[in-house]
């Protein structure tokens, strides 16, 4: 059996990001992934990585940064692989942080 690619491995993060979202947050973050989608992702990846920049005013923060990441990583290749393990990080994080709040 073949690895998965870089792109393949960042979909399926996106995917089980999506499965993290509530629905209608996981339809625009669907919309922003298809490729059709491009000439608003791009900006939209970067002015969530400026917003991440300003992370000490009041409503930006630093989770806008690794989003805006994620965003330009289904358009820049070297990006997509880091991304995709850094998704799947975070995400085995907030598991085993609700299996402690469980126990």
């Amino acid at each position: 059996m073949s690895s998965p690619t870089a792109r393949q491995e960042l979909r399926i993060a996106f995917r089980r990001i999506e499965a993290e979202l509530p629905p209608r947050l996981a339809r625009a973050m669907r919309w922003l992934r298809h490729p059709d989608s491009r000439l608003i992702r791009l900006p939209a990846g970067l002015a969530l990585m400026i917003g991440g920049v300003f992370s000490f005013l009041p409503i930006l923060g630093a989770w806008m940064l690794p989003l805006g990441l994620m965003l330009l990583a289904a358009d820049i290749p070297p990006l997509q692989r880091p991304m995709a393990r850094f998704a799947h990080w975070c995400l085995g994080l907030l598991e085993r942080v609700r299996r402690r709040r469980q126990s």
